[in-house]
């Protein structure tokens, strides 16, 4: 296994860390004797970082891992979960939460802790129920030792809230195809530069850079002097940049942990050619969008709550990674009462447009988005076959 300084922390992580999220279920619970295969091969080949949060497998996670990690071998890992900040209505629920978080881990102190999926309307709210000096108080008292943030926003969001605090930690979105997407590369070297560690996730893309590619990326691929597989171009594209400290994988089988750990125990350099190769791949990728959103942003807000740049970019990489099943849970989770009472209390799908065009406005890449959304709303809500053409 390799390791690397984690920023100015006297401790070095292995660039591969382990991902609660995922675990393998079995009648929609977690399969407790599959998983400890997991965790066990992971940490006994030299993985020591393990990350959870609080609604992971509906808080079965940070349940499976409090009666996993006993003795030496929660000695060998440095663990972090992470507060639901959109759950949190009064300062009252900081310590409400980690109570419950710590009694479920089974631990009175966390290596970590960071406040969950920030984006700048959680972060405001935060801000005004005085998180960070329940933080300090937090951390005197014992209960967690370093603090951080994993963070769902744009770049402008992620360097405002990176300047707010001394931050212990980072964790951002990011891979290949996400190089200008959130935080982005920009925001990982920029995090790098204030001595930050950075936690990498979805490095896979949820699983679609994973899944065999379609034929025009494949045939990219086959020109590589060095044959990889999709996973070893998506993570050794990762740890040939220094500012990525480790890299997070939700793995849910044996086979994924011992592909990723040997991956990251040997992780071959990238190569110029390499590197010319992936950015052919990610224009490739491109390429097979129907909708060319940048994610800009500007044609928000919506009047009627539509999350406009979300529904575009769903639909696409539907096309681009083959994955239409992957698009529609997305736009069906969307639609949950779950998803409206904890995380937006409006229905942010194409199917709430009355088209009044007055994004179309303010597109900068004169996208007919009025146009977009029934064709959205029948392929993802009702579940029709895709159609690139309006």
């Amino acid at each position: 296994m390799q390791y690397r300084p984690f920023g100015k922390l006297e401790f070095a992580v292995s660039i591969l860390g382990f991902g609660a999220m995922r675990l393998p279920t079995q009648n929609d619970k977690i399969n407790e004797e599959e998983a400890r295969k997991l965790i066990y091969y992971a940490i006994d080949h030299g993985v020591n970082y393990l990350d959870t949060a609080y609604l992971y497998h509906n808080g079965a996670s940070e349940e499976f891992l409090g009666r996993v990690l006993k003795g030496n071998l929660r000695q060998k890992i440095k663990l972090t979960s992470k507060l639901p900040c959109w759950l949190v209505k009064t300062s009252a629920d900081f310590d409400t939460f980690l109570d419950t978080q710590l009694k479920r881990l089974g631990t009175d102190c966390l290596d970590f802790y960071l406040l969950h999926s920030l984006n700048a309307a959680t972060w405001d709210r935060l801000l005004k129920l005085d998180v960070l000096n329940w933080a300090e108080k937090a951390r005197q008292a014992g209960r967690f030792r370093w603090f951080g943030f994993s963070f769902h926003d744009s770049y402008d969001v992620f360097i405002r809230i990176l300047s707010a605090y001394p931050w212990d930690i980072c964790q951002i979105q990011y891979n290949y195809m996400d190089v200008e997407n959130q935080a982005g590369q920009a925001g990982l070297r920029e995090a790098f530069k204030r001595q930050i560690p950075v936690v990498v996730m979805e490095p896979l893309l949820g699983g679609k850079l994973a899944a065999r590619p379609p034929k025009p990326v494949q045939e990219i691929w086959d020109r590589a002097p060095l044959r990889r597989t999709p996973v070893a171009w998506a993570l050794e594209w990762l740890w040939d940049q220094p500012e990525a400290t480790t890299v997070l994988s939700g793995m849910s089988s044996l086979e994924q942990v011992k592909e990723n750990v040997a991956l990251a125990s040997r992780p071959k350099p990238l190569t110029g050619q390499d590197q010319d190769l992936i950015a052919e791949v990610r224009e490739a990728f491109r390429k097979l969008a129907a909708i060319p959103c940048t994610r800009c942003g500007y044609c928000m807000p919506c009047p009627q709550g539509v999350d406009i740049p979300a529904n575009l970019n769903t639909y696409n990489d539907g096309l681009m990674y083959n994955s239409p099943e992957a698009a529609r849970g997305t736009y069906q989770w969307w639609e949950s009462a779950y998803f409206k009472f904890h995380v937006f209390d409006r229905d942010i799908r194409a199917a709430a447009c009355i088209r009044c065009a007055l994004c179309e406005t303010k597109c900068p890449q004169s996208i007919p988005i009025s146009s977009w959304m029934p064709v959205i709303h029948k392929v993802l809500g009702e579940g029709s076959p895709y159609c690139k053409q309006i």
